[in-house]
C-alpha cells in the first residue's frame, strides 16, 4: 500500500439524462483507493448540495477529505458532457468554479510532503489561484505524476512545459502526445520517436501514452512496454483514461513489473469504457476474469 495525493478538479459530469461524480484527479483517486492505497484529495467545493454529495462520495470511498476546501462565493464544479454515437465525449467546463480557487494550506503541504506520489493535471492550472498552489506543492512532492488533460481553451504551452519539466511520470493520450511534440518542435512522425523525444527533452524517465481501443505504450527506464487493447463494446469513454492511470500507478508504485502493470491498467480502462460513468465498481475477480476468461 502506498500513499498518494491527488490535486485538482472535483465536479459533476452532467449528461443529457443524468449526472455523475467526476473530475480527472478524483477519478484517479477513486481507482487508487479501490486498490487499498492510502489516498488524499486536495480540491475545493462550493457551499452547496453538490459539494456536500462530493465529500460524502469521497468519504464513502476511503479518500481523505482533510484537504477539501469550502468556498461560499464559488459553486461546486460542473461539466456538461456530450457523447457522440461512438461513446466519445466532448465537454463544456463551467468557469469559474470552486476548484479554480484552491488555496495553499499547511495541511495540504504536509500531505504532499508525506506522500509517496503526487498526481496532478493541466486543467486545474487554468486559474491563477489553483495554478500558484500547484506550483508550490510541486516543490514539496517526492514523485510527481502529470496527467495531461488538454481541454481548449484552458491551457498554454508555457504552463504545459513547466508542468512536464517538474514531472517524474507523464501520461498522454496519442492525440495529446502529437500535439505537444509539435509544440516542442519535434521532427518525428511516429508515436515511439515522439515519446522518446519528449522523454529526452523533459528528462522524464516514465511516460505512458494511451491509444484508445488499441491499448497503450509505456516507456519505463528506457524500455518500451506494450498492450494492444481489449475487445469491448464502448458505452462511454468518460473516466476510462483516469481509471487506467490510477490502476497503472497503483501497480507500479506497489512494485509490480511494468508489463503486468500496463496489461492490468488497460483491462481496467476497457472495463470502465464499457460501463456507464467514470467510476464503476470493479472487483479484482472482475478484472482477472476479463483478462483471462
Amino acid at each position: 500500500m502506498v500513499k498518494v495525493v491527488c490535486f485538482g478538479e472535483v465536479l459533476w459530469d452532467v449528461f443529457l439524462t443524468h449526472k455523475k461524480i467526476g473530475g480527472a484527479p478524483l477519478n484517479v483517486a477513486s481507482r487508487l483507493s479501490s486498490f487499498n492505497n492510502e489516498v488524499t484529495m486536495i480540491s475545493a467545493i462550493g457551499k452547496d448540495e453538490n459539494g456536500d454529495k462530493l465529500v460524502s462520495y469521497l468519504n464513502e470511498n476511503n479518500i481523505n477529505t482533510d484537504c477539501i476546501q469550502v468556498h461560499y462565493e464559488y459553486k461546486t464544479g460542473k461539466v456538461k458532457v456530450m457523447l457522440n454515437d461512438k461513446g466519445s465525449a466532448s465537454y463544456d467546463i463551467k468557469y469559474p468554479r470552486a476548484w479554480d480557487k484552491i488555496g495553499i494550506t499547511e495541511v495540504s503541504k504536509s500531505a504532499v510532503k508525506n506522500a509517496d506520489a503526487f498526481v496532478y493535471g493541466s486543467l486545474v492550472a487554468r486559474d491563477d489561484t489553483s495554478r500558484k498552489t500547484l506550483y508550490e506543492l510541486l516543490e514539496l512532492a517526492t514523485y510527481k505524476i502529470f496527467d495531461l488533460n488538454l481541454r481548449p481553451p484552458y491551457y498554454t504551452k508555457e504552463v504545459l512545459f513547466h508542468l512536464m519539466e517538474k514531472a517524474d511520470f507523464i501520461k498522454f493520450n496519442d492525440d495529446e502526445l502529437f500535439e505537444v511534440s509539435k509544440y516542442m518542435d519535434s521532427k518525428y512522425n511516429s508515436l515511439e520517436q515522439n515519446l522518446k523525444y519528449i522523454s529526452d527533452k523533459t528528462n522524464t524517465k516514465h511516460i505512458c501514452v494511451t491509444k484508445g481501443r488499441h491499448g497503450a505504450v509505456l516507456l519505463y527506464n528506457d524500455v518500451l512496454f506494450y498492450n494492444s487493447g481489449f475487445l469491448i463494446k464502448v458505452v462511454d469513454t468518460v473516466g476510462s483514461g483516469d481509471s487506467f492511470l490510477g490502476s497503472l500507478i497503483s501497480q507500479l508504485l506497489n512494485k509490480c513489473n511494468p508489463q503486468d502493470s500496463i496489461d492490468f491498467a488497460c483491462a481496467v480502462g476497457a472495463l470502465v469504457a464499457q460501463s456507464e460513468g467514470a467510476n464503476p465498481i470493479l472487483s479484482s475477480s472482475d478484472i482477472v476474469g476479463f483478462m483471462n476468461p
